[in-house]
């Protein structure tokens, strides 16, 4: 099963969304527009066979873990160990939006999903009414990374996506230019304060400032 739809990432048909839970509950791979860039995903669910096909389609190393979009603000207590009130101001303050947070892994994120070295997990609520019903729906996250080969630019529009990726994926959700065309900021929440791991749509400055640990 190949299908390529269209679809309105903020006003989202029901339709499309039903369509995208169903394959992912199947193990499907999807490929969808969040505000940032296009992903490519998979229900975050434990032996998911679809985990494992995003590193062959992406050509990239299976010693790599995936990033979680999730559905709401409350998964980040259920998948997070979190020790600073810091983290949840930057919860409240930017999602939905561009901030992934990199945090240890509480013992509901199944193992082939955390960073051994650490322990850790990156999750991001994004901008997407699509993506966040398509979670709600599934009852779970969706193990997400940019939708690209690796090494290739992010997709930021639809007619942007490599034809490689179109094609091995289940279900493509085109959604037009992506609205940010940015990749998020990911912030390293495990340390007594903020790190910056890469600064994207959201600016150092207000990370640090929304946490309370500017000029420190």
């Amino acid at each position: 099963m190949r299908e390529y739809i269209k679809v309105d990432q903020m006003n989202p048909e029901a339709s499309a969304v039903s369509l995208a839970v169903e394959v992912a509950r199947q193990g499907g791979v999807l490929i969808m527009p969040t505000d940032s860039v296009y992903g490519i995903g998979v229900a975050a669910t434990p032996q998911n066979p679809g985990h494992k096909r995003i590193f062959e389609i992406k050509q990239r190393p299976s010693t790599q873990t995936l990033p979680w979009l999730v559905g709401s603000k409350s998964d980040l207590q259920k998948y997070a160990h979190i020790t600073h009130d810091w983290a949840y101001k930057l919860v409240d303050a930017y999602w939905p939006g561009a901030l992934t947070l990199v945090v240890n892994a509480s013992e509901n994120v199944p193992d082939e999903y955390v960073l051994p070295d650490n322990k850790t997990i990156a999750l991001r609520m994004p901008n997407s009414p699509l993506v966040c019903q398509i979670a709600q729906q599934l009852g779970c996250p969706l193990a997400t990374t940019s939708a690209n080969t690796h090494g290739a630019p992010s997709a930021v529009d639809g007619c942007g996506l490599e034809d490689c990726l179109i094609e091995q994926a289940d279900l493509t959700l085109d959604g037009g230019p992506a609205p940010l065309a940015i990749a998020s900021t990911i912030v390293d929440c495990t340390g007594d304060e903020p790190r910056i791991l890469r600064e994207g749509a959201l600016p150092t400055k207000d990370i640090l400032a929304t946490a309370g640990c500017a000029g420190r």
